[in-house]
């Protein structure tokens, strides 16, 4: 019994850690929706090697987009003429540079942190771009991505709002609010929730001492983690909670860096668009690039941070302020509710069809019945007669 309200008060700790910054960020993504036109990126993005790659990730930072409703929006690039390296930046800068991330990213990890991982997202972003482009030349374009982002969409509007265009293009708070708390929350609820889960799990029921012994060892800490989260799929925000549990156990800054560089940028389901899109040898590029650029920069961050302690918020829940415990139930109440409603629907609908059935199956006997009368009635009469 100890342990369930334990794990119960460590997920409401990590929710309450990052609500009031995913709330307003969503807010502002929402607010930049409204602002900056859906073809922005296709219009103005340069196809020379160099340009290009740095339009790309400079374009993909204020998007309001996760890890997998980028990946409509990065096919549509391929479509119109943008390089490989282009696309890759764009994948890479996109969904963990994005302003609800980095809130939640603050919320947790702190300015510095947050600061770091920004900057150098961007510049892998950049390499890894340069670095495809320098290595395989162009060829003609055959992308054939659909089932890949259907699968990643399936019950979530993200492919549908990454692609479609403004009916109107006047400011509308009221559609700046449902793209932010109905089409991107929606579209993040699940991994939010697991990765709350998570985190909340390892927090609570893994011993500090093999978690001491697991995080020991620098580099084979990197190692583990980079294998860890390369087919995880899990968006930018909502693998903060599960970083934070991992560094409360006594891992370093610099493998939570790789944690969150890596599990956004490299899922099985990116991994498989970038495969199917552009080529076995822009697959090899793009996951060999950032692994070795997610260890050097967690290196980097651990020979100049490692001594500061960069978790930022409280481990007891009653230490939280009113306006976080506000936050906190609006945003559960939320993940409760999308969580929930499909069930539900889903349930309705079977139900509806097993009516339906049954009306059909007593339709059936009846006009059986019916037509059974007609003919002994008529057998009836002929034997008369």
């Amino acid at each position: 019994m100890e342990l369930v309200v334990d794990f119960a008060n460590n997920f409401l700790i990590l929710l309450d850690a990052m609500a009031i910054y995913i709330l307003f960020g969503l807010l502002v993504a929402g607010i930049l929706k409204q602002l900056v036109p859906n073809d922005f990126v296709n219009k103005h993005l340069g196809k020379g090697s160099i340009s290009s790659v740095l339009k790309a990730t400079l374009f993909g930072i204020p998007l309001p987009v996760c890890s997998c409703s980028v990946i409509p929006l990065a096919q549509s690039l391929r479509k119109e003429g943008a390089s490989k390296g282009a696309v890759q930046s764009f994948l890479i800068s996109t969904p963990i540079t994005g302003v609800d991330s980095i809130l939640a990213t603050f919320s947790f990890f702190g300015l510095v942190f947050t600061i770091f991982r920004v900057i150098s997202s961007v510049i892998i972003a950049i390499i890894v771009g340069l670095v495809q482009n320098f290595v395989e030349k162009e060829k003609p374009l055959d992308v054939k991505t659909s089932e890949v982002i259907e699968s990643c969409c399936t019950e979530s509007s993200c492919s549908s709002s990454s692609t479609s265009q403004n009916s109107n293009n006047k400011f509308s708070f009221k559609n700046a609010f449902s793209y932010a708390y109905v089409t991107l929350f929606k579209d993040m609820v699940k991994p939010l929730f697991i990765g709350l889960l998570l985190g909340a799990l390892f927090t609570t029921f893994m011993p500090k001492d093999y978690a001491s012994m697991l995080f020991e060892n620098q580099i084979l800490t990197y190692f583990v983690i980079l294998i860890f989260a390369m087919p995880l799929y899990v968006c930018a925000t909502a693998s903060l909670p599960i970083a934070a549990a991992f560094i409360l156990q006594g891992m370093s800054g610099g493998a939570a860096f790789i944690f969150l560089t890596a599990g956004p940028a490299t899922s099985a389901i990116t991994m498989s668009v970038v495969y199917k899109t552009l080529g076995k040898t822009s697959l090899i590029v793009y996951v060999s690039t950032i692994a070795i650029l997610s260890f050097v920069f967690a290196f980097i961050y651990d020979f100049l941070f490692g001594n500061v302690n960069i978790i930022n918020f409280a481990n007891d829940i009653e230490h939280s302020s009113l306006f976080s415990q506000i936050a906190s139930f609006i945003m559960l109440a939320l993940m409760s509710y999308y969580l929930i409603k499909p069930r539900l629907y889903r349930k309705s609908k079977e139900d509806n069809i097993k009516e339906n059935d049954k009306k059909s199956s007593i339709l059936k006997n009846n006009n059986q019945k019916t037509n059974l009368n007609k003919m002994t009635f008529s057998k009836e009469n002929k034997f008369k007669v």
